[in-house]
């Protein structure tokens, strides 16, 4: 059964039945309407027919909606944004084209909170059993393609173009030479002609979308070919955006990756040196780096924390007034430009900060902040997780006193696997390494012991 995680619904395609799609569409219709839902999806294959039901399903709760077709997730939002209408997007994200997904937005093109959500989990269940279970799974083909093009999609996509474009408040990116790895997927269609208006230089990989070859060994989960065309090039910069285009992670000149918490990093300071971070503070999840929070520190801005998932970061800017957050792997908010993780967006402010300094996005980085190697375990336990995190809370605690104030220990269950997960940040990668083994070991223990 699929079930609402961090960033809406996902998973195999095959779970996505007709039914149970058009009981979400007629949910949200019931839980955020009435009005015009705002609906794109990536390059999937299985896009254009899951999409088509959740229309459906839309227009059976009395709902009216506006098919943007193949657009980048935080297009669609900023869409919605501009109607204060409700949205939904269909996209895995980072996903293999094997996997699907719907993230639903509330009016105004803002993640849902979790009252919300769990509101709209109760209301698909309710709507799921008045639909019967022999409805045909049959629906309007499957393909890459951007479907039907209309005056209102094409405006809208212009529009949100022109927005981008405009965040550099009359700047340019002249001099720049930029590789843009589209990931086959939503970006593919604008990234290019949004990077060349502006002046850069532009070499485009993966923007050639076949349903199937979204994300597959391209994208900003797969950055070897960056890297490579990078180097073999002599590019100033290369970004990597995901199948949905709402995250993005960067290539400097060397081929080195530059990661979501860099880009924050990099762009906290540029913002605060320009008076333009807003509470002196930015938002970051657990899991962004020990390296980030000392930097921060040090340049004197606050850091404010939050559990995993962009929708956290996304609350505590709102509940905060501040403009700047995000995760590691590239979700990067810019609150006062986007309503959501906008990857096109973020490599663009990035860039911007080379073209204004004359600097280099390894010198940016490294000044920026120092990561501290991070080591990671996942450790299976099939007994109860509350009971496994309260046994080993005094070890945890002994441990982190070992490492003092320079080095991090996060234990936390998994939220959709039978997982303790267990991340150690220390200046000295050995050291990180031992302490995540040994805390494994005693998790296993203490589960082994409770079987």
């Amino acid at each position: 059964m699929l079930e609402f995680g961090t960033d809406g619904v996902r998973g195999p395609v095959e779970s996505f039945s007709r039914r149970w799609v058009m009981a979400l569409g007629w949910a949200a219709a019931d839980v955020l309407g009435p009005g015009t839902f705002i609906v794109g999806r990536d390059t999937r294959a299985s896009g254009p027919g899951i999409s088509a039901w959740l229309c459906e399903g839309l227009r059976a709760g009395g709902c009216g909606v506006a098919d943007l077709g193949v657009a980048p997730t935080p297009a669609v939002a900023w869409a919605a944004a501009q109607a204060d209408a409700p949205a939904a997007m269909v996209s895995a994200s980072h996903n293999p084209w094997t996997d699907n997904g719907v993230k639903v937005f509330a009016a105004g093109g803002l993640k849902l909170d979790d009252a919300t959500e769990q509101q709209l989990s109760r209301q698909l269940a309710v709507r799921l059993a008045a639909i019967p279970e022999t409805t045909a799974d049959s629906h309007a083909g499957a393909g890459s393609g951007n479907g039907p093009t209309t005056p209102w999609r094409d405006q809208t996509l212009a529009d949100y173009v022109d927005h981008l474009a405009g965040s550099l408040h009359g700047g340019g990116l002249d001099g720049l030479s930029v590789v843009l790895d589209c990931a086959n997927g939503a970006a593919s269609e604008l990234a290019a002609g949004l990077f060349e208006r502006l002046g850069a230089t532009v070499m485009v990989l993966h923007a050639s979308p076949d349903g199937r070859n979204i994300n597959a060994n391209c994208g900003s989960t797969h950055m070897g070919a960056l890297s490579a065309a990078v180097t073999a090039a002599g590019a100033d910069l290369g970004l990597a955006f995901d199948g949905d285009a709402d995250r993005v992670l960067a290539v400097d000149g060397t081929g080195a990756m530059v990661d979501g918490d860099q880009i924050i990093a990099i762009l906290a300071l540029d913002r605060f040196a320009r008076g333009l971070l807003p509470g002196g503070a930015v938002v970051v999840t657990v899991m962004s780096n020990l390296g980030l929070r000392l930097a921060m520190a040090d340049a004197g801005i606050t850091v404010v924390e939050t559990p995993v998932g962009d929708r956290h970061c996304l609350a505590a800017l709102e509940a905060h007034g501040l403009v700047l957050g995000g995760e590691q792997s590239g979700h990067v908010i810019l609150r006062d430009l986007a309503t959501t993780g906008d990857g096109m967006l973020s490599g663009l402010q990035v860039a911007d900060v080379m073209a204004r300094t004359g600097a280099t996005l390894a010198d940016l980085a490294s000044k920026a902040m120092t990561r501290l190697p991070q080591v990671l375990h996942n450790v299976e336990v099939h007994t109860e997780r509350s009971q496994v995190m309260d046994a080993i809370a005094d070890e945890v605690a002994s441990q982190q006193q070992l490492l003092g104030d320079t080095g991090r220990i996060l234990v936390r269950p998994s939220g959709t696997e039978p997982l303790v997960r267990v991340m150690v940040e220390a200046p000295d990668v050995d050291v990180a390494t031992a302490v995540a083994a040994h805390l494994a070991g005693v998790i296993t223990a203490v589960a082994t012991n409770q079987t």
